[in-house]
């Protein structure tokens, strides 16, 4: 499949029609959003504007928010229209967060990563305890809370246990690497999350180890493609195991309440 096929498939099923667990989907004429049942940030994951109506679409969603009283997030990719959106949200008020390349990988038989020898110490994480680990793991790798995070992993896990599977790397009774994959309905796409490593464990192939964990699992549920939101450091990886890179994606942030 060509990258523009790729791009049209990813754009439909993980953002025009995608639904997901503990989120309401909304469709407008100019926006698909996913609005949070239990209070927590909110998304518009697609939209569909225009030069002439940008303003006019962007003042109408930050009131319909405002109204809920909750935060949002726009999320804008390089190849949508127009192509100055990403300026238009920060005249808004909007803080636009560091680019994430978009990293699809189509998994064929015979893929290095299924051919992967399992790492010794690595498992699956299906309880709260192995939970909160992951939550205290990436707390103190990246110095902010991610109580959230760890709410809403517990929450789903627990709705949806067929759909989220997550996977550490202990080393003497410490979480020292982790990462999840949430299977998306009714799409042959399955998207990676975390993949955060200790500094001091570290170049010891762990990333890795836990890519091929998630590969497996997808290919073994009957699901044909991975997709990432990459950072620059997790980039080079991907890219060795034969991800392509389909755009850039932008979290923009919406102004708070009473700006």
């Amino acid at each position: 499949m060509g990258k523009d096929a790729l791009i049209s498939k990813f754009h439909k099923e993980l953002r025009q029609y995608a639904e997901v667990e503990g989120y309401i989907r909304e469709e407008t004429e100019h926006v698909v959003r996913h609005i949070s049942q239990f209070g927590e940030k909110s998304f518009i994951i697609s939209s569909n504007v225009t030069d002439g109506n940008v303003e006019k679409v962007i003042e109408q969603e930050l009131t319909y928010f405002r109204k809920l009283h909750q935060a949002f997030e726009w999320k804008v990719y390089s190849y949508d229209k127009p192509s100055n959106l990403m300026e238009r949200l920060a005249q808004q008020g909007f803080t636009i967060e560091d680019p994430e390349a978009v990293m699809v990988l189509t998994l064929e038989a015979q893929h290095a990563l299924l051919l992967a020898t399992t790492h010794p110490q690595l498992k699956e994480i299906t309880d709260e305890q192995g939970i909160q680990d992951i939550v205290k793991l990436e707390d103190s790798i990246w110095h902010v809370s991610h109580l959230e995070m760890g709410i809403r992993l517990w929450r789903d896990k627990q709705a949806i246990p067929e759909s989220l599977h997550l996977y550490g790397i202990y080393e003497d009774n410490q979480l020292v690497s982790a990462a999840w994959m949430y299977t998306e309905n009714n799409s042959s796409f399955v998207s990676l999350w975390g993949g955060s490593t200790l500094p001091d464990y570290r170049g010891r192939g762990y990333y890795s180890a836990l890519l091929a964990a998630r590969a497996k699992k997808a290919f073994e549920k009957g699901y044909r493609y991975l997709t990432v939101d990459a950072s620059p450091m997790s980039r080079p990886i991907l890219e060795k195991f034969g991800f392509c890179c389909l755009a850039y994606a932008y979290a923009c942030d919406s102004p708070s309440h009473n700006s």
